[in-house]
């Protein structure tokens, strides 16, 4: 029987549709193709264990799954919730009804937990712009998700409360957030403020001229002398982000991870690396492009702390990207 569930893929900060067929056939063995890398060649092991501890089995039969487009690279563990759905399905140990109009993510615990994913906004937006009117994503990625107006996006926490909700056994409301109302609640809150520097006249008007222009500081002084502290506080004194700003920096830092649980950001994000950091972690790329140092700080502050002592390369590749 073949199956067909839509998964997504993120890609710099963008994602990808990918459509996971699984087909189960007479035969025995297990193929996945589709260029998967590491991460999800070993979902079997992950996925087998997560079935059997939950009453269903991997079927011992012929397994073929193909990740659709199958000449793009997908990488991570959060296509293991849907291709375990799909086992499900086409062994007939589930019913795959209402799966067309679904976008599922998540990773699976051998004990059938999800755990959370990165990039669940991208993958939100993408889902609601290709007319998919449903997203299944592990709970702790809801808030971030929901974010995307247009599409009903469900928490899940398990592998057994996933397939209670698609049978019908088990009512899940989609998770609601009023994003303006949040975000203009919360704007105006910020940890550290700038009127708890005391003294410090000239540096502090220097700083403020910089945060109405949008211009790049220099801080020099002896150590102890508050530059870091200083710089910590500047985001406080910067207009508050726009709301179209607050989804921009949403959605970077949703692909790497970095949200814990928010649904919208809220303040302006404050970067300060380490002087030993590599070109591309400062400026993104690699293999599988994720953003760097100054992506993640867009719409805030990146703050290089002893500057002479990072790389020469680095400082002259991030003054080519200015």
């Amino acid at each position: 029987m073949l199956v067909k569930i839509y998964a997504s893929a993120v890609f710099g900060i963008e994602a990808t549709t990918i459509t996971i067929e699984v087909n189960v056939d007479q035969g025995i063995g297990y193929h996945l193709v589709g260029l998967p890398e590491n991460a999800i060649k070993e979902s079997n092991f992950r996925i087998a264990a997560a079935l059997k501890n939950n009453g269903y089995n991997l079927p011992g039969k012929k397994i073929t799954i193909n990740m659709a487009p199958a000449d793009m690279r997908k990488e991570g563990a959060a296509f293991d919730l849907p291709i375990a759905l799909g086992i499900l399905a086409a062994s007939s140990q589930i019913s795959a009804k209402d799966l067309d109009a679904t976008v599922v993510m998540g990773e699976l615990s051998l004990d059938g937990n999800i755990q959370p994913i990165k990039g669940a906004l991208p993958i939100a937006i993408q889902a609601q712009k290709e007319g998919f009117t449903n997203v299944l994503v592990p709970l702790a990625n809801a808030n971030e998700a929901a974010v995307v107006e247009g599409i009903a996006v469900y928490g899940v926490e398990t592998l057994q409360g996933v397939i209670d909700f698609l049978e019908g056994n088990e009512t899940i409301s989609p998770t609601k957030l009023d994003v303006e109302r949040e975000f203009y609640d919360n704007c105006a809150a910020s940890e550290l403020d700038f009127s708890d520097v005391k003294g410090q006249e000239s540096i502090k008007r220097c700083m403020e001229i910089a945060a109405a222009g949008g211009h790049n500081v220099i801080l020099i002084g002896p150590p102890g002398s508050g530059k870091t502290m200083l710089a910590k506080r500047l985001p406080s004194i910067l207009p508050p982000m726009t709301l179209q700003e607050a989804l921009e920096t949403t959605k970077i830092h949703s692909v790497v991870g970095k949200l814990k649980g928010e649904g919208l950001m809220h303040q302006r994000p404050f970067r300060a690396p380490h002087h030993i950091i590599s070109d591309v972690a400062l400026v993104g790329g690699g293999s599988y492009p994720q953003p760097g140092e100054i992506s993640l700080a867009h719409n805030g502050v990146l703050f290089l702390d002893e500057l002479p002592e990072f790389k020469r390369g680095v400082l002259e590749v991030m003054a080519s990207t200015h």
